[in-house]
């Protein structure tokens, strides 16, 4: 079985195993979309009002400006795997319960071991704090977070703003952007520390 076979199998078993009480206002779930073969995933909070319609994460305004954000690293959609911590719409928009993000985690975890990308990169504070509960996203947005998990494959992780917030902040824009175009320099740095097997730091500044 490939990749794309074992996600889209991840995705069937967990459309009807799954307990999240989102299921009961949300028009359909919002599995990750993107390559079987990534060396980046993106995760996100929660799919929004255009996800739920369309069974795919990220196809709004924040989406488009992702896309774009990729264009600027030479990279396409198509390259990187995208998914939430939350695979329901919360109603109104609203963030996500713990017991929600509980609820999908397990979800959430058979994607990431089943692509077992080299970078996992953070779009925002609630998908970064379900895996580092104490960093504040002010502080760690931009910067190489490393840690190693027992269910995660990989120790490698970025954290950025969520886009949706630079979308009528001009400045939280700019951040965002120079935060990205650090991406090539951050798989730089991973290959590197593979070679040389360099000893973990949480956080490590790449400006």
């Amino acid at each position: 079985m490939d990749k794309r076979d074992g996600l889209a199998k991840i995705h069937d078993k967990w459309k009807k195993d799954c307990v999240c009480e989102l299921k009961k206002t949300a028009t359909q779930a919002v599995p990750g979309d993107g390559s079987p073969e990534a060396r980046i995933v993106f995760i996100g909070e929660a799919p929004g009002r255009s996800e739920d319609e369309q069974g795919r994460p990220f196809v709004g305004a924040a989406g488009k400006f992702l896309e774009e954000m990729l264009s600027a690293i030479g990279m396409k959609r198509a390259d990187v795997y995208i998914t939430n911590i939350v695979k329901y719409r919360p109603p109104n928009n609203r963030d996500p319960l713990q017991d929600e993000k509980d609820a999908c985690r397990l979800w959430l975890l058979e994607e990431l071991n089943a692509i077992s990308p080299e970078l996992i990169i953070f779009l925002g504070r609630h998908a970064m704090n379900n895996f580092f509960p104490s960093e504040k996203i002010s502080k760690a947005h931009g910067k190489l977070l490393i840690k190693e998990f027992n269910d995660v494959p990989t120790k490698f992780f970025f954290a950025l703003y969520h886009p949706a917030a630079a979308l009528y902040d001009g400045s939280m824009r700019e951040t965002l952007m120079a935060d990205f175009k650090k991406i090539p320099k951050v798989l730089e740095e991973i290959a590197k520390r593979k070679r040389e097997e360099k000893p973990a730091k949480t956080l490590f500044d790449l400006s």
